[in-house]
């Protein structure tokens, strides 16, 4: 059954708007987009958050290899397929924009605790873009405190432009953040999370924007008192509804719910048992089982990763090139895939959806749920 929620059955839309912040959706026609960079990037400081959301078989790694550089012919791999990204992105007339290179291997401090960096990869993580406003998020991992300064210059732009920018509570992160007594079990069903309640943290990747609703999860980095500062932030204009998968790891929404287009919703089976109820009456895609090897490297992944897609529109997908399952699977769901070799990037916990923050959609405020 398909859900007719086009553009002239949505509620309550709001006027056109024409800045150069301005992204209310996952699907609407892509105009401008940040995608990341892997320069510099290194092995993050070793803390009591990463052992939560780290594969069993990466924990020794990340704590024997802390503050040092990635395997340099991975992380050349995995910028060589970031042009190609680049190149698809704007063969497809989509503006493209980089954030700059930062020290990632610089010590820095707060009253508390030191750390190195861990890279400018990811902006879906470190940015959320809720309509007009372009929103610094108050990330959890010591690691990642200055990881937004390499969008400082592109913020500034933008809101020189226009744009609304906000920035969530910058956290202290002492050790009071992190149950210091947490252990890989679950508690009544639910996942075990190391973070607590003492301030507000949030990473933009554990949201996903429906419209006036935005779909959430509380995980390893997002806390209750992060979404709860989120809603205030927002206002009544848009409704925030959290969610609980099977998902004894939780770090991220994108690799476990994606919707697609209107409509149109991509699950994973395995964390996903029954589809939410916001999303009864849409066409749902199962995700199938994902196809990278077991020898190829995933840092701070799970090979669900192959769900991380990007819609550029309603139609077309980025969906990496190696994935023929997940390619056959989007084409039978009415979708047209545009591969992408994307399997060395992949290595560094994060595809398409996180490697970019999409800056501008054409498209209004309208109710999809």
């Amino acid at each position: 059954m398909t859900v007719a929620h086009t553009s002239e059955l949505a509620s309550k839309e709001s006027g056109q708007r024409t800045g150069p912040v301005c992204s209310y959706t996952e699907w609407d026609p892509l105009e401008e987009v940040i995608v990341g960079i892997v320069d510099g990037a290194s092995f993050p400081s070793w803390h009591m958050a990463l052992p939560p959301v780290l594969p069993e078989d990466q924990v020794e790694t990340f704590r024997t290899r802390a503050g040092r550089p990635f395997p340099a012919e991975q992380v050349d791999a995995a910028r060589r397929e970031l042009e190609e990204f680049v190149h698809i992105l704007e063969a497809e007339g989509v503006r493209v924009r980089r954030p700059e290179p930062i020290p990632q291997r610089t010590t820095y401090s707060t009253l508390d605790w030191s750390s190195t960096g861990m890279y400018a990869a990811m902006p879906r993580d470190t940015l959320l873009v809720v309509g007009e406003d372009i929103i610094e998020c108050p990330m959890a991992w010591r690691s990642r405190y200055y990881e937004a300064l390499a969008y400082r210059p592109l913020l500034k732009e933008y809101f020189h432009g226009g744009a609304r920018w906000s920035a969530g509570p910058k956290p202290e992160l002492t050790d009071a953040q992190f149950d210091q007594d947490w252990t890989d079990e679950h508690t009544g069903g639910s996942a075990n999370l190391v973070v607590t309640e003492f301030e507000p943290t949030f990473d933009a990747a554990d949201f996903i924007r429906c419209g006036r609703d935005i779909i959430a999860q509380m995980s390893n980095v997002t806390n209750a008192f992060g979404i709860e500062w989120l809603r205030r932030h927002l206002g009544d204009e848009y409704r925030i509804h959290v969610l609980e998968f099977d998902d004894s790891h939780p770090m991220h929404i994108d690799a476990t719910l994606m919707p697609l287009a209107p409509g149109k919703l991509l699950i994973n089976p395995e964390r996903v048992p029954e589809v939410p109820d916001l999303f009864k009456g849409w066409d749902v895609l199962e995700a199938p089982a994902p196809v990278i090897p077991d020898a190829h490297p995933l840092y701070m992944t799970s090979k669900w990763i192959n769900m991380n897609l990007l819609m550029l529109d309603e139609t077309r997908v980025v969906v990496e090139a190696q994935d023929e399952p997940m390619i056959s699977a989007l084409k039978k769901f009415g979708l047209t895939p545009i591969p992408c070799n994307f399997r060395n990037f992949n290595s560094f916990g994060g595809s398409f959806h996180c490697a970019t923050l999409d800056v501008r959609r054409r498209g209004t405020l309208q109710s999809y749920i």
